[in-house]
C-alpha cells in the first residue's frame, strides 16, 4: 500500500506541475519554478519571526506569499526594466535568496532554520503522515488529499480559463486588442505556479517539482503542435515518470525523487531521438546516401 500512496503522490505532483509547465514553456518562463524554490526563503524566515514557530502551516503560508511576490518582481523587471525574461528571473531569485540569508544571520542565527526544513521534503515519508478523523477513521496520507484538491483546482482553472490562457500565450497583442487582459491571465498563471510549487515542495522536494514543471511538458512539446494534445501527453509522461521512477528506485535502492526525475529525462531523450519527422534518428534515416 505504501507504494500506491507514493506513486499516487508523485503522479498528482507530476500532472499539476506539468499542466502549468506547458504554459510556462510556451511563454518562455519555464525556470520560474526554480526561481521560486530559492526566492521563498525570506518568506520562511518572516513566517518564523511572526509566528515564533517552525510549524509547517505558517512556513508554507510565508513561502507561498513570497512566491507570489517573486512572480510580480519578475514581471516588473521584465516589462518595466525591459530585461530579458531569464535575466529578470535570475536577478529576482538571487536577490530574494540573499535577503533570506541576511535575515537568518540577523534574527535566526541560533535557530535550525533554512529552506530544507520545509522545502526539501522526502516523498518516501508520504505514507507516514496520515489523516485520522476524530472518529478514528484513517483517510490515508494528508498530502494526497491536499495535492488532490490542488489538482482539481488547476483542472478547473485550465478548463474554465482555457481560451484566455491560450490566446494570451500565443497572441498577447491580439488578446489586448480585443479587450482580454493579458496581465490578469499572466498573474493568475504565476500565482497558480507559486502556490503549486510551494505546496508540492513539502512532500516531494524542490528538485522533483522543478523537474515535473519542465521535463514532461518539454517532452510533449517535441511531439505535438496542438495545445490540448500537449496537455494530455504531459499528464501521461508525468504519470509514467512517477510509476517508472518508483520501481527504478526500488530496484537500485536509491532516491525515489531522483529516480522519477531520471525516468522523466529518459522519456525526454526518447522524444528527442525518435520523434516523427524531426527526431535525430528519423532525420538521419531520411538523409540521402552519398
Amino acid at each position: 500500500m505504501e507504494a500506491f500512496w507514493i506513486i499516487l503522490t508523485g503522479s498528482l505532483v507530476a500532472v499539476s506541475c506539468g499542466l502549468l509547465g506547458c504554459f510556462l514553456i510556451l511563454r518562455q518562463m519555464v525556470m520560474v519554478g526554480d526561481a521560486i524554490s530559492h526566492a521563498v526563503l525570506p518568506g520562511i524566515v518572516l513566517a518564523f519571526l511572526l509566528s515564533e514557530s517552525r510549524e509547517t502551516l505558517p512556513m508554507l503560508l510565508g513561502a507561498a506569499a513570497l512566491g507570489v511576490v517573486t512572480t510580480l518582481l519578475i514581471e516588473l523587471f521584465y516589462k518595466k526594466a525591459r530585461l530579458q525574461s531569464d535575466a529578470a528571473i535570475g536577478i529576482t531569485f538571487t536577490w530574494l535568496f540573499a535577503i533570506g540569508i541576511i535575515l537568518i544571520s540577523l534574527f535566526a542565527g541560533q535557530v535550525d532554520l533554512d529552506q530544507e526544513c520545509v522545502l526539501y521534503g522526502e516523498i518516501a515519508y508520504v505514507p507516514l503522515d496520515l489523516w485520522i478523523t476524530q472518529g478514528g477513521l484513517n483517510m490515508g496520507p494528508r498530502t494526497v488529499w491536499i495535492l488532490g484538491g490542488l489538482l482539481l483546482l488547476l483542472l478547473a482553472l485550465v478548463t474554465i480559463g482555457y481560451k484566455g490562457l491560450q490566446i494570451t500565450t500565443f497572441n498577447p497583442e491580439y488578446a489586448a486588442a480585443i479587450g482580454i487582459s493579458t496581465a490578469f491571465w499572466h498573474y493568475l498563471l504565476m500565482s497558480a505556479v507559486s502556490v503549486t510549487t510551494v505546496l508540492s515542495f513539502e512532500s516531494v522536494g524542490a528538485i522533483l517539482v522543478v523537474a515535473f514543471l519542465v521535463v514532461p511538458p518539454a517532452t510533449a512539446y517535441l511531439l505535438t503542435e496542438r495545445l490540448p494534445r500537449m496537455l494530455a501527453l504531459t499528464a501521461l509522461f508525468g504519470v509514467l515518470s512517477a510509476v517508472g521512477g518508483y520501481y527504478l528506485a526500488a530496484a537500485i535502492d536509491g532516491s525515489i525523487a531522483g529516480a522519477m526525475s531520471v525516468v522523466a529525462g529518459l522519456l525526454f531523450t526518447g522524444a528527442v531521438l525518435f520523434r516523427p519527422r524531426q527526431g535525430v534518428f528519423r532525420r538521419s534515416s531520411l538523409e540521402p546516401l552519398v
